[in-house]
């Protein structure tokens, strides 16, 4: 039970790179006060793990619905991801400050924290292990981005811009590691399925 639930954290918290998404976070709030940064916060976060939970639950039905088969999807998810990482791993610093200048659900809850990655993660964890390891990981991690959120001053005096962006790199290399592992597994299975016969 442990394995697959830290398997999963990890890639969700990866993909998730909430300390990547503190210095866009800081950019996009930093002339308002306190008390309305708290207040977006909570509203965004409890928006974006709507959004996750909803599409966890019903992305395999619309996939089915389409005739989108779990390898095709780890496929096409892992070569989404690989191209975010690389992005994420090539930006330089100015792209930290990118933002659409508001503050509300968008961009903050979708595309920021709930984006392209997480649920692509999303959907190939809960295929791999269930809804009840998936959801409790996801959970977790939100927690942890919401607490991020809301103590991102801290976190940017403890480690620094450098360190922030620091870590950003790594999850995003890790992210492009996880998606040819994507890949590689979607063409695997792919073959299998096609010229392996029982």
């Amino acid at each position: 039970m442990l394995s697959p639930f830290i398997l999963a954290f990890t890639a969700i918290f990866v993909a998730l790179d909430i300390i990547g998404a503190i210095p866009m976070y800081l950019s996009m709030t930093k002339e308002l006060s306190r008390e309305a940064r708290v207040r977006i916060v909570n509203t965004s976060m409890a928006v974006a793990l709507i959004v996750a939970m909803v599409f966890a639950f019903i992305g395999n039905g619309i996939f089915e619905h389409l005739g989108i088969r779990l390898p095709d999807f780890k496929i096409a998810g892992g070569i989404i991801l690989l191209l975010i990482s690389l992005s994420d791993l090539l930006a330089g610093p100015e792209s930290q400050n990118r933002g659409s200048g508001s503050t509300g659900i968008v961009p903050l809850a979708v595309p920021l924290i709930t984006g392209p990655g997480v649920l692509t993660t999303l959907i190939l964890q809960v295929a791999d292990h269930g809804y009840l390891i998936t959801l409790a990981a996801l959970v977790s991690n939100y927690l942890i981005a919401w607490w991020s959120l809301r103590n991102c001053d801290l976190i940017k005096r403890i480690i620094g811009k450098d360190g922030t962006v620091i870590l950003s790199k790594i999850a995003a290399l890790l992210l492009s590691a996880i998606a040819v592992s994507m890949i590689r597994a979607g063409v695997v299975e792919t073959i299998g399925q096609n010229f392996i016969k029982p």
